[in-house]
């Protein structure tokens, strides 16, 4: 099987990215820094104000504009798997609460960004739900047989001791073939993360920003970069 190498070409406007097999150019993926957006950012956010009649609250997260957050994303995920109807948002937030929130849609026009209350962590081959307890498979990993079986498996790596969550996963397409090890590998450095979070949380004021994904440059050595990958080269001493 042929090797690949990995080209990144850095400029503070735009990273570049090429995978490239046998001197062809398989992949190629592009970030601009301006249009990187607010999607995935975990803030600590306050509470500006609550509306009954449309079942949402304005969050200052730190921006110029007020966040948008509406009741069903509060508890998306439990709300999706239950018949019993959610508590209205007056119940559940109040004006000057700190919360814990996440922008799931960048701020258009005179819009601010869409939050949600259940955080996501993506690693190489899992996400991390640590409000959640399921574990999900990628639509596009093969039969039911193997997708049960990724299932069985990682109810077994994700146990933890008496007392404390275990949170929910989902399984991206790269762990198809990935081994326990590197399952539990990924396990551990999102939990680590998730509670890097909350100890930021804890101690930072709100409009703090808590977590960002990682850049395109990191992303490939987390997403990209494979036991095919022969050499990763960079024209940027600094991203180096």
């Amino acid at each position: 099987m042929a090797g690949q190498d990995i080209l990144i070409n850095w400029a503070p406007q735009e990273t570049r990215v090429a995978i490239v097999e046998n001197g062809v150019v398989q992949e190629l993926h592009i970030e601009r820094s301006l249009e990187r957006g607010m999607v995935g950012n975990v803030y600590l956010g306050r509470v500006v104000r609550v509306l009954p009649g449309m079942q949402s609250a304005f969050v200052d997260i730190g921006l110029e504009r007020a966040a948008f957050l509406h009741v069903a994303d509060l508890q998306p995920h439990a709300a999706s798997r239950s018949d019993t109807p959610l508590p209205p948002i007056e119940r559940q937030v109040f004006e000057g609460q700190a919360i814990t929130v996440q922008v799931i849609k960048d701020a258009i026009g005179t819009k601010g960004a869409r939050l949600s209350a259940q955080i996501s962590v993506a690693g190489r081959m899992l996400v991390f739900l640590p409000q959640d307890d399921h574990i999900g498979i990628s639509q596009k990993i093969g039969s039911h047989e193997l997708r049960e079986q990724l299932r069985a498996r990682m109810q077994l790596l994700a146990v933890v001791e008496p007392g404390e969550k275990s949170g929910g996963f989902i399984l991206r397409t790269n762990a198809e073939e990935a081994t326990d090890a590197e399952l539990a590998d990924d396990i551990a450095y999102l939990r680590k993360t998730w509670r890097s979070i909350r100890e930021r949380g804890q101690s930072q004021p709100p409009g703090t920003l808590l977590h960002q994904d990682l850049s395109l440059a990191e992303r490939v050595l987390r997403d990209l970069s494979t036991e095919l990958t022969q050499t990763i080269r960079i024209d940027s001493r600094l991203q180096y």
